[in-house]
């Protein structure tokens, strides 16, 4: 049985419930929901663990704060025994605008602290990764407010239609692999 490691960054807390920063940790609860899982404290990170079509997801939510998130996931891969060609990160870009979602087989962290963190506990940055465009309309020195800032009323509809699409990138990702699916989701445009 094929098995997966799904990592959704985010920061543990209600006060960062539904920021652009936890945009892992929706994702992840919404795939549970459609599921019909729930996460469970456990080691390093509420952890959920979901069969489907005969492949098993381990799906953790590090509660170890964004910056350390890489303790957690090099926990999950060894006690699981999933390589790293079968773990994937979903993460938040300011780089890209918030009609994009992105797959990439590998590539730097791009500042993002919770990546920075991956790379340096797996020793690559050589991994999945699905980054959730969430544009980068903010004032000059005001990146820490809006990246840990909600969503907006009007940009609501549009995040909760690509977490739905984000949770069938991850189904096609477990059947046909990473090529294929980057060949159907890259090139899309969200729009309401």
């Amino acid at each position: 049985m094929n098995k997966f490691l799904l990592i959704g960054l985010g920061n543990i807390g209600a006060e960062y419930e539904l920021t652009r920063h936890n945009i892992g940790f929706d994702v992840l609860d919404t795939f549970a929901g459609k599921n019909a899982a729930s996460f469970k404290a456990d080691r390093l990170a509420d952890v959920a663990e979901i069969r489907w079509k005969g492949k098993i997801f381990i799906c953790i939510k590090p509660t170890t704060y964004m910056n350390l998130s890489g303790k957690a996931v090099k926990y999950w891969m060894d006690k699981e025994k999933i390589g790293i060609e079968n773990i994937l990160v979903i993460v938040d870009d300011l780089a890209l605008p918030l009609e994009k979602i992105r797959l990439r087989r590998g590539g730097s962290d791009a500042g993002h602290n919770g990546l920075k963190s991956i790379q340096e506990h797996l020793g690559t940055d050589n991994f999945p990764k699905l980054r959730f465009g969430i544009g980068n309309n903010f004032p000059k020195g005001r990146q820490v407010d809006f990246v840990l800032g909600k969503w907006t009323s009007d940009e609501w509809p549009l995040v909760v239609k690509k977490v739905n699409s984000c949770v069938e990138l991850i189904e096609t990702y477990s059947q046909v692999g990473i090529e294929q699916t980057m060949n159907l989701y890259n090139k899309l445009t969200f729009s309401l």
